[in-house]
């Protein structure tokens, strides 16, 4: 028998190097087509004329968007395939990605806003619910720490890369235009390579040898059943309704800081180029903390527990950056809020496959993930506001201090409601 479990892990191992590059190089590319905005707007708001509160609400736009497409996205998903699907999402999000080069005025900037959302809408959700058809549950956080390393890596790599396309102009197009176009064809390769390297289940694999296959069912076969199954049954349960608390919360802090900490680090007086390395720097030091916080959630199980330690960390980042006093004590802070936001995000999602799987797990997953994500309207629409009306970021920081507050009080009230049903 303990030869069968170490031939079963070594096949989960091989399936893991195999698929979780390329579904990292995926998201990679997905969140820097998402977030490159927060880079152009450095030349862009004054090319266009945007004030910071057109730039803040346009930003959010996308996650109305994302909100209408997410759960029929999903489902969808499970129909059809992962393979298909994925595949789609990035090659139509790829397009409007690079059609942000033709922005004219604000209804434009909003309206391709709100067609990105449309466009990538089930992207993040269906990666999730691939991993409950690969994975068991006991690796899953590492998994999905390493999948959402992809949001700081996509900021390391596209922060230098942005900056530099910023001064990129030629044929009657500005740095802004290029920078959009140029990281769109990379998104659009990957959709079309999706299509070759993403099977759609363990059966599917042509990696895997029938006993391979076998092997990694059995396994999956011997999981804790999930108590609830059925889409109807998941939107009854006040649980999922519930876990959007503190889903909202932590991608609250995700993108008040994604899309905002560029222009705070250049208020602080740096070039376009200090600035691009400066924001690289929270990133890099949220990728030890993302991966120490997931392997912590696999080796004690304690999935709220982390998310709860997550958010603290946030909140006292955020703490730390509204009273600095010095530039390295700000981004002292803004180390502490991406590590927290990010290990927030990836324990998160370990939590809700306690208790749903099948469809249910489906729908859940778009249903917490489309409404929590609406956040992403709220924060950096909010914080460009409250620049306009006190010209200073503080009271921004201040909010983005008390939010994941709220995350971590509301994780800790549902924790014994969702747990796995042989605890």
């Amino acid at each position: 028998m303990a030869i069968a479990i170490s031939e079963t892990d070594a096949v989960f191992r091989r399936a893991a190097w195999r698929l979780v590059p390329l579904i990292l190089l995926m998201y990679i590319a997905a969140f820097l087509n998402r977030v490159n905005v927060s880079f152009a707007a450095l030349t862009m708001n004054q090319d266009l004329g945007f004030s910071p509160e057109v730039y803040g609400w346009g930003t959010g736009i996308f996650f109305l968007g994302y909100l209408v497409f997410e759960v029929p996205s999903n489902l969808i998903m499970e129909k059809v395939g992962a393979r298909i699907w994925l595949s789609r999402i990035m090659i139509t999000w790829a397009i409007v990605s690079m059609a942000f080069a033709f922005v004219q005025g604000p209804v434009t900037f909003f309206l391709l806003r709100f067609m990105l959302g449309l466009a990538e809408a089930g992207f993040y959700p269906g990666i999730l619910l691939y991993f409950t058809y690969w994975f068991p549950a006991a690796t899953r956080a590492r998994i999905l720490a390493i999948f959402c390393m992809g949001i700081p890596v996509s900021n390391i790599l596209g922060a230098p890369l942005s900056g530099w396309l910023l001064g990129v102009e030629g044929m009657g197009m500005k740095g802004w235009q290029w920078m959009y176009i140029l990281e769109g064809i990379p998104t659009l390769g990957l959709g079309f390579l999706a299509l070759w390297g993403l099977p759609d289940n363990p059966r599917k694999a042509h990696f895997l040898s029938p006993k391979e296959k076998d092997l990694v069912m059995a396994r999956l076969a011997q999981e804790d059943k999930p108590q609830v199954h059925g889409f109807a049954e998941m939107v009854k349960d006040w649980r999922v309704w519930a876990l959007i608390i503190p889903d909202f919360c932590i991608v609250f802090g995700i993108y008040a800081l994604g899309f905002w900490m560029p222009q705070m680090v250049k208020a602080m007086g740096y070039d376009i180029h200090d600035t691009s390395l400066i924001v690289t720097i929270p990133y890099i030091a949220s990728l030890a903390i993302l991966w120490g916080i997931g392997v912590s959630s696999d080796r004690t199980g304690k999935r709220a527990l982390h998310f709860v330690i997550s958010a603290l960390i946030t909140a006292g980042g955020f703490a730390i950056a509204a009273i600095g006093s010095a530039d390295w004590i700000v981004i002292l802070g803004f180390c502490l809020a991406s590590g927290g936001v990010y290990s927030g995000l990836a324990t998160f999602w370990s939590v809700p496959p306690l208790f749903l799987g099948g469809t249910a797990a489906a729908g859940a997953f778009a249903l917490i993930n489309s409404i929590g994500n609406l956040s992403g309207f709220l924060g950096p629409g909010l914080m460009g506001w409250l620049l306009q009306t006190t010209g200073s970021y503080s009271v921004g920081l201040w909010m983005c201090t008390g939010v994941p507050l709220v995350a971590a009080i509301s994780m800790a009230v549902l924790a014994k409601h969702c747990r796995a049903p042989s605890t």
